[in-house]
Parts: C-alpha cells; structure tokens; sequence
C-alpha cells in the first residue's frame, strides 16, 4: 500500500507541473470543440443524416452532408468523406492518383514518404505512380524546418505539379510541424508556382491546434476516420478536403470520370462518424495530456521523448528513445497489456505489408488498428524508438504512467 501511495503522489507531482500545457491543451479542445458545434448547427445534422444506403448510393443524404460538414471545418470549399477510403494510405494514394498526370512533378518538402506509400510512387509494373510516368524530387528537412532555399530554388525551377507535405513524422525522430510552420512557405510556393497543388497528409495532426493546414494555404488535406477525426467511434474510412479545383480531380479517381462522388452506399449507417467528429476534439485533449503525462514519466526515468514536455506538441505521437531492442518491445508489450481489448496478447515484432522491417505493434482497440485509441509502434531497427499515440481517456494514460515508475 505504502508503494502505491508513492506512486500516486509522484503522478500527482508531475500533474501538477504540466498545469500549464493541460491548460493550454483544454483552451485548444474548447476552440476546436466550438468550430465543430458551429458546424453542426450551420449544416443542420438531424437523425436523418445516420441512416444508411444500399445500391448505388444515389441522393445519399448522410454521406454527402457529412463531406459538407468536414469541409466546412476544414474552411474548404469542398471534401470527400467515405467508408470506402480503407486507411490512410488508401486516402493519401488516392489523391496523389487523382492529381498528378504523366511527366507530372510532384516534390516532397518532407524528405520521403511514409514506409507504406513506397509502392505508390515507385515500381515499373505494379500500377504505380512511377509506372504511369510521374516523377519526384524529395528535400530533406533541415533538422526540425523546412529547407526554403532548397524549396523556392526546386518550385521555382520545375513548377511541380504537387507538392507535398508531411505533417507528422512517420518513422523518423523529427518533431511533427505546425500550421504555423507552414504557413509563410506555402504563401511562397503559391508566389512561385500558382497552379501547384499543396497536399499535405494530415494524419495524427488534426484538432490538435486551432487551425488546420487548409486555413494556412494548403489545397487539399487529407486522413484516415480510425485516427484523430473519427473520435474513436468510427470505424473505418478517410476524408479528402480542399478547394474544388482539386476535389474535381480527386474524386474521379476515388470512383471513375464518370460517377465522381455520385455512388457509393454505406448500409451500416453513419451515425458513429456524426458521432465520433463531434468527440474529436475533446478526445484528441486526451490524448495530448495523456501523452504529456507518460513521456515525462519517461523522461524522470532518463530515456529522452520526442517532443520534449515543454515543447509544443504538433500531432497526437509521442516517441520514447531506448537504448536496447528488449526495453522497446517490454515497452510495447506493457502498453498491450494495458489495454481494454486482447490484453492477454503479447505483441511480438513481425513482417508486416508495406514495411521494409520488422514491426512490433500494441494495439488493443475497439476499431481495429485505430491510432487515436491508446496503441504503439516500432520498426525493430536503431535507434530504437518507440511511437505510441492515442487514449481515449486520459486515466487510462495515468494507469500506463503509474505502471511504468516501474519499467
């Protein structure tokens, strides 16, 4: 008893000195939870709109409000929002499919793409973007920034066809980047490159600050429902946001030239996207505390976290640091065995599609593999980091810190 009433009290001191970052955090969830009350009311979401389709999907009312409802927190002009968008990858591959052409440019200001893309945009026979004749340029970032002589030199010179960013990090030790990073180099490559298409994958990024990267110049953003935006119920599908110039081009790749957004029906119903859209922001808070909470914990314990706890947290992902390939998968394992679904499994690292290592993950989820649920990866290589975002609760995420004072 003595133990536990230690443990209690280290949390509660280390709650205390993130005061002012839960703060912080809450005053952003309020914004965003208002931005998303607003948007409800202004679309006028009703019963109606949870119903599903059969068929063709014609005149689907919940599926097509609910594009304008994103869109309009996105402050876009149009979206796409469907079940039929399987993950992000999907999401992200299909918009880069629906704006770029043969001999089309498209630069990456982000370095290269996440592990799961390498088959979309490289392969001479396999239907990829290389394949169809779409070339690409990568910067590197210079450390945690945009390299904008790199850029300006790049866009200037080749006017790109899109150019794209990453807003979180993937599986790299850089910290995600900020609308407000981002914002002066966009309005730059637009001075540069009017007709270029800004796509940044928005993934593990959104609610997160008060604005999103369409309300700082982007084009088009895109993501999965099963991370931030879904609020933990939806589950599955992705959203496109952006202008109409884009959401043209992209839609008749996500179906056909000839159907665009017209087809496509959901039988189960769209209650629990509704649902989980307006939860987002108040579970992302969770998340964001929750992370804050565990990666100080960690910190005390002298492994370094990714970002920092006085640092500003740009997406939902906090990384751990480990010295050795056993503490990161003891860390996973940990995390799983927390977990309210499969928590008598033990993650162990497997080959797993689309990765060029081996992968463990911890994942006891409701939605299978939804990230904004507590969760946690790691490619099994040096530096051995492991990436664990997500909690739908934050006393959940205080269970896991109280458990690892004894890591």
């Amino acid at each position: 008893m003595k133990l536990e009433n230690q443990k209690q009290n280290n949390i509660e001191a280390i709650e205390k000195s993130l005061k002012k970052q839960f703060e912080e955090i809450e005053q952003t969830a309020f914004f965003n939870q208002k931005k998303v009350l607003d948007a409800f009311r202004e679309i006028g979401v009703t019963t109606s709109h949870f119903v599903g389709t059969t068929g063709y999907g014609y005149t689907d009312k919940g599926r097509d409000d609910f594009a304008r409802l994103v869109a309009k927190i996105f402050r876009t002009e149009d979206a796409i929002c469907s079940p039929h968008l399987t993950c992000g990858t999907h999401t992200i591959s299909t918009v880069l499919y629906g704006l770029l052409r043969p001999n089309d440019l498209m630069i990456s200001i982000t370095g290269d793409l996440y592990d799961t893309m390498h088959d979309t945009l490289f392969g001479e026979d396999n239907g990829s973007l290389e394949s169809l004749g779409v070339k690409f340029k990568f910067i590197e970032l210079n450390g945690d920034c945009f390299n904008e002589k790199e850029i300006y030199k790049e866009v200037k010179a080749f006017q790109p066809r899109v150019v794209f960013v990453q807003k979180s990090r993937g599986y790299s030790s850089r910290k995600a980047l900020s609308c407000e990073d981002m914002a002066p180099i966009f309005k730059k490559i637009k001075e540069l490159s009017p007709n270029t298409f800004i796509v940044v994958d928005n993934c593990y990024g959104e609610f997160v600050e008060r604005k999103e990267p369409t309300e700082v110049g982007a084009d088009v953003v895109m993501g999965s429902f099963i991370k931030n935006l879904g609020g933990s119920l939806a589950p599955t599908g992705g959203y496109i946001a952006g202008t109409k110039r884009a959401i043209e081009k992209i839609e008749n790749r996500f179906t056909c030239p000839s159907l665009g957004r017209e087809t496509g029906s959901y039988e189960g119903g769209y209650r629990l996207f509704y649902q989980g859209l307006f939860l987002a922001p108040h579970i992302v808070s969770q998340a964001l505390k929750g992370g804050l909470l565990v990666g100080e914990v960690m910190k005390r314990k002298g492994y370094t976290v990714i970002p920092e706890t006085n640092e500003k947290c740009c997406d939902i992902i906090k990384s751990v640091v480990f010295n050795k390939e056993d503490e990161l998968i003891s860390f996973v394992q940990l995390i799983q065995k927390l977990s309210p679904v499969d928590s008598s499994f033990v993650p162990v690292p497997y080959a797993m599609a689309g990765y060029t290592t081996d992968v463990i993950m911890a994942a006891g989820t409701f939605v299978e593999g939804a990230s904004l649920e507590l969760s946690c990866d790691s490619p099994i290589k040096k530096p051995y980091i492991a990436y664990f975002q997500g909690g739908i609760t934050y006393e959940q995420l205080k269970i896991l810190a109280e458990e690892l004072q004894n890591f």
